[in-house]
């Protein structure tokens, strides 16, 4: 972290600039036996292509409500970062007649047509897999992404001061989600650069997406994000702790 990083995108600037390569998310589904492994550059590359799509097919902008009705997933810290870089502000498990724009995984499409802005489906399918069939009244968001833009250059700057969260009801800027991001990451056993926390907290809470994304990336460090990880015998979860090298657990 730079000390002129204010917002969550800014932190992920930073980690680009410093090591592109090195891993940033990698994300296990123990219900279908997904892994996928995101690179700085790779996760930074999903982030501006939705950050265009968010800006540019969705007409979001600052202070506009993203509703995310998605679980705790490899996308799901996408839209975040992307959220972010916009200034929309990122409500999570947000009520989506109050949302300028939802974004629903494929277990809550009904509740998600409540909005009456943009609505996009998210599939969950491994590899970012799309629908067969694209929901009635949704844009895929697995068709919709790849053709946008690798860049991204937001239509207005953004104020690390104004709402850019909303979970479990408590409002957060920009600047308080990386400052308290910052100052948990010691806690959480993220001393430094190298510091590999696994998460198996859903992200319907502020320690949810403080473990699971934003304090490994205040301490330029990564995430091993764990989805149904409750599926995970012991020994399982022991070699996937050696395997990807978890200097700090929470579950």
């Amino acid at each position: 972290m730079n000390a002129t990083d204010r917002t969550p995108a800014d932190l992920l600037t930073s980690a680009l600039a410093v090591d592109p390569g090195r891993p940033l998310v990698t994300f296990y589904d123990d219900a279908t036996g997904e892994r996928v492994e995101l690179s700085v550059a790779t996760f930074a590359n999903w982030v501006a292509k939705t950050a265009n799509l968010l800006q540019g097919d969705l007409s979001a902008g600052p202070g506009d409500r993203v509703a995310l009705l998605l679980p705790a997933h490899w996308q799901t810290a996408v839209w975040l970062l992307a959220c972010s870089a916009v200034g929309a502000v990122a409500d999570v498990a947000g009520d989506p007649a109050a949302a300028d724009v939802v974004v629903s995984g494929p277990d809550s499409l009904d509740a998600a047509r409540a909005c009456t802005g943009e609505r996009v489906a998210l599939a969950l399918r491994p590899l970012g897999g799309r629908f067969p069939q694209t929901p009635p009244g949704f844009a895929d968001y697995a068709v919709e992404v790849p053709g946008q833009g690798d860049r991204f250059a937001p239509f207005a700057s953004v104020d690390p001061r104004e709402p850019a969260l909303v979970v479990a009801g408590r409002e957060f800027s920009a600047a308080e989600v990386v400052e308290r991001a910052l100052s948990e990451a010691g806690g959480l056993g993220l001393t430094g650069p190298g510091a590999r926390l696994l998460s198996g907290l859903p992200y319907d809470t502020w320690e949810g997406l403080s473990a699971g994304l934003f304090a490994p990336m205040a301490a330029g460090g990564s995430v091993v994000l764990c989805r149904n990880l409750d599926r995970a015998d012991d020994e399982a979860l022991a070699k996937r702790i050696d395997s990807e090298r978890v200097t700090s657990v929470r579950r």
